[in-house]
């Protein structure tokens, strides 16, 4: 297991509150990690992965307030400097994402070109 020097993206407190949420649900698989990355696709060629998983060979791991994280090695080129935000208001609920290194995104923000 490699351990990432400086965890490459941050979560506001409104993010490491929702995270810690869904971990203390009844029934959470405590052996997995929050996966932070990128896949191919969505309207503007990236759609950003946010999620729980077991760590990989390829993976960098990295702490944040507590959270056990971890972001396969090449993704970090795309995704660092990012903040990761949770929004649970009346027009707008879920995980929001402030990439620096995005060229364009699209309406939704769950997609992003570099």
């Amino acid at each position: 297991m490699e351990v990432a020097i400086g965890a490459p993206v941050t979560f506001t407190g409104g993010a490491v509150k929702e995270l810690k949420r869904i971990i203390n649900e009844p029934g959470f698989d405590s052996t997995q990690f929050l996966r932070v990355g990128v896949k191919g696709g969505g309207c503007s060629g990236m759609t950003y992965v946010l999620g729980f998983d077991q760590a990989e060979l390829n993976d960098d791991h990295f702490e944040l307030d507590g959270l056990q994280c971890v972001m396969t090695k090449a993704h970090e080129l795309y995704l660092a400097g990012m903040e990761i935000d949770y929004e649970n208001g009346l027009n707008n609920r879920g995980f929001t994402f402030s990439n620096p290194n995005a060229s364009k995104t699209c309406g939704c923000g769950t997609s992003f070109a570099v």
